[in-house]
C-alpha cells in the first residue's frame, strides 16, 4: 500500500485525505533527524510544514520516496536540488495562504497607520494617552506595491477599496493585468518616492535580497511606512533601524526577519516598529487550506501522475493526465529509440510539436522524452531530474510549436544531435491512441513497436528480406510483425522487425554479415 508520512503538526484533514485516496498516512512529528531518517525508510511521500528538514541525508534514508510536500509556500527546509538528483518531487502550496497573508499585510497597513499596538499597550497598563497616538488615514494615500503576483494583487484590491491610490513595481507585470487591477506600473525608484506606505510581496532570489537597504530607504518619501509580510531578507534590519530612529520614516511593520524564530532583533524595542512573529498564513483557514491542498496534491501524483505546484518538475493536472497518457507512450518511444540508436555523445535535442498535440501541455513530454533518451546511459534517470542532467551534460534542449502538422493530425519530432551526426524520428498517434513511428532520418514508415525490436538500416536491394528471414527462422526466432521503408529505389532503407524474443548476439552477427546491412540492433520497449 502507498504510504506517505505526516512529519510536522498540521490539520487533521490531511490525513483524512490520503485516507480517502486509498493511501496510508502516518502521523508521526516532532522527530530528531535520527528517529526522521528510521520513519522514512518505506515511504513513498513525506509532508512537511516548516519544522522538519528534508536534507540530502534524509533523502538517502527513503529509497522509495517518490514526492515531498510542503504544506505552505516556502521550502526553505527542503533540499531541492538533492531531491531533483534522486528524482524525488518537491510540492508546495503557493496559493492557499495567500488570502490570509494579503489580509495580514493590509492589517499591518492598518495598524502602522493608528498606532493600534501601542495604544493598546498603553491603555492596558491604565495610562489614557488619546494626543500621543495621533494617526492618520489611509483613505486618498498612496500604497506602493513590490511585487505584484498573488498576494499583491489581493492586497491591491483590498488598497483600493479603501480608496488608496496602488503603485506597483513587478518584472512581470504586464499593462493589461495592472489595468484589469486598478494599479499603475512604475519603476521602483518612483514607487518608493511617490507612496506613503510601502508594502513588500517580492521572493527572496539574489535579485532581491536586501533590496531595501540604507540607498533605497533613502529614496523613500519622508514620513513613508513600509511593510514587510514577505521575507525578511528583502531588507537591510541594520539599515531600516537607521531610517526609523533618524525620523526619515514614520514606522514600519514587520512580520518576517532575516533570522527566525527571531529571539532577538535590533527592531525590537523601537516605539515606531511592529513586530509579528511570521504570522503570514496562521489563520485556522490558511492552515486547513494547505494541509487538504498539499495531501490532494500527493495524492493525485502518487496514484494517477498528476503534478500540481512542484517546484522541479512540469505541472500536470488530473485532467491533463487522461489526455497526455498515449502522448506520454509516444514520447518515451521516440526518445527510448533515439537513445539505444545513438552512439555518440549527445549535444542537443530539439523537440518539434505540431498540429493537435501543440495545444496540448508539452513540458511534461519533452521531460519524457529526455527520460527516455538517457535511460541507457543513466539508470537513475526519471522525469524529474532528466532536464536537470541534460543541463548539467551541456545538452542543449528546445522546443517548437506549430499549428499544424503536414501529412498528419498530430506529429512529435525528435532531433537527436551527436558528435557526429543529427538523427531524426518522428511519430503520430493512430486512432487517437496507438503511439507510431512514422519518420527515422528522413525515411516514411509506418510501425508500432513492441517488447523486442530489430532495427536494420540498409542499402534497398533485393535479397535482403529473404535472408534477413532466413537467418531469424533458422535461430527459430517468430517474426511478429514486418515494417519497411525506403527513401528511394536502391537508396537507404529502414526495417522495424517485431520478433516474440530476444535475438542472440551470435544471430545479430549474422544479420550483420548479410549484403547491405549499414546497422543492426536490437532495441527494448
Amino acid at each position: 500500500m502507498t504510504k506517505v508520512l505526516i512529519a510536522d503538526k498540521m490539520s487533521a484533514r490531511a490525513a483524512d485525505q490520503f485516507k480517502q485516496a486509498g493511501i496510508q498516512a502516518v502521523v508521526d512529528t516532532g522527530l530528531d533527524p535520527a528517529a526522521l531518517k528510521a520513519a522514512v525508510a518505506d515511504v513513498d511521500g513525506i509532508v512537511v510544514r516548516s519544522a522538519s528538514k528534508i536534507t540530502e541525508e534524509i533523502l538517502e534514508a527513503a529509497p522509495k520516496l517518490r514526492v515531498v510536500g510542503r504544506a505552505g509556500i516556502g521550502v526553505d527546509n527542503v533540499d531541492v536540488a538533492a531531491a531533483t538528483a534522486r528524482g524525488v518531487v518537491v510540492m508546495n502550496t503557493p496559493f492557499g495562504n495567500t488570502i490570509t497573508t494579503a489580509e495580514h499585510a493590509v492589517a499591518m497597513m492598518l495598524a502602522l497607520a493608528r498606532q493600534i499596538p501601542q495604544a493598546n499597550a498603553s491603555t492596558h497598563a491604565g495610562k489614557w494617552e488619546k494626543s500621543k497616538f495621533m494617526g492618520v488615514e489611509v483613505t486618498g494615500k498612496t500604497l506602493g506595491l513590490v511585487g505584484c503576483g498573488n498576494i499583491g494583487s489581493i492586497v491591491a484590491d483590498r488598497a483600493r477599496g479603501l480608496k488608496m491610490r496602488v503603485l506597483a513595481y513587478d518584472p512581470f507585470l504586464s499593462p493589461a493585468r495592472a489595468s484589469d487591477l486598478g494599479v499603475q506600473r512604475v519603476n521602483l525608484d518612483v514607487l518608493l518616492e511617490k507612496s506613503d506606505f510601502v508594502s513588500l510581496h517580492a521572493p527572496e532570489t539574489e535579485q532581491t535580497r536586501h533590496m531595501i537597504n540604507a540607498e533605497t530607504l533613502a529614496k523613500m518619501k519622508p514620513g513613508a511606512r513600509l511593510i514587510n509580510c514577505a521575507r525578511g531578507g528583502l531588507v537591510v534590519e541594520a539599515d531600516l533601524k537607521a531610517a526609523l530612529e533618524s525620523g526619515h520614516l514614520a514606522g514600519a511593520a514587520v512580520d518576517v526577519f532575516e533570522s527566525e524564530p527571531a529571539r532577538e532583533n535590533i527592531l525590537f524595542g523601537l516605539d515606531n516598529v511592529i513586530a509579528t512573529p511570521h504570522l503570514g498564513a496562521s489563520t485556522e483557514e490558511a492552515q486547513e487550506n494547505v494541509a487538504i491542498q498539499i495531501a490532494r496534491q500527493m495524492a493525485d501524483f502518487l496514484n494517477t501522475g498528476a503534478v500540481v505546484n512542484a517546484l522541479n518538475m512540469p505541472s500536470l493536472t488530473a485532467e491533463e493526465a487522461p489526455r497526455l497518457k498515449p502522448y506520454m507512450t509516444l514520447a518515451e518511444q521516440l526518445g527510448s529509440f533515439a537513445g539505444q540508436i545513438t552512439l555518440h555523445g549527445v549535444r542537443g535535442v530539439s523537440i518539434d510539436y505540431s498540429g493537435q498535440v501543440a495545444a496540448l501541455n508539452t513540458r511534461p513530454l519533452t521531460a519524457i522524452i529526455l527520460q527516455a533518451l538517457l535511460k541507457p546511459l543513466l539508470e537513475s534517470v526519471n522525469m524529474v531530474n532528466a532536464p536537470v542532467i541534460a543541463q548539467e551534460r551541456n545538452i542543449e534542449v528546445s522546443e517548437h510549436k506549430r499549428d499544424r502538422a503536414d501529412d498528419y493530425l498530430t506529429l512529435i519530432r525528435l532531433n537527436v544531435m551527436t558528435e557526429k551526426r543529427e538523427r531524426t524520428i518522428a511519430g503520430t498517434l493512430i486512432g487517437g491512441d496507438k503511439p507510431r513511428i512514422v519518420e527515422v532520418e528522413g525515411i516514411a514508415v509506418e510501425a508500432s513497436l513492441g517488447h523486442h525490436i530489430l532495427f536494420v538500416r540498409n542499402c534497398d536491394e533485393p535479397g535482403f528480406i529473404g535472408e534477413l528471414g532466413q537467418a531469424l527462422g533458422n535461430a527459430g526466432i517468430n517474426i511478429g510483425t514486418f515494417h519497411l521503408g525506403r527513401a528511394k529505389k536502391g537508396g537507404d532503407a529502414i526495417a522495424f522487425v517485431e520478433v516474440d524474443q530476444d535475438i542472440p548476439e551470435s544471430v545479430m552477427d549474422q544479420i550483420r554479415g548479410i549484403r547491405h546491412v549499414l546497422q543492426a540492433q536490437v532495441l527494448r520497449f
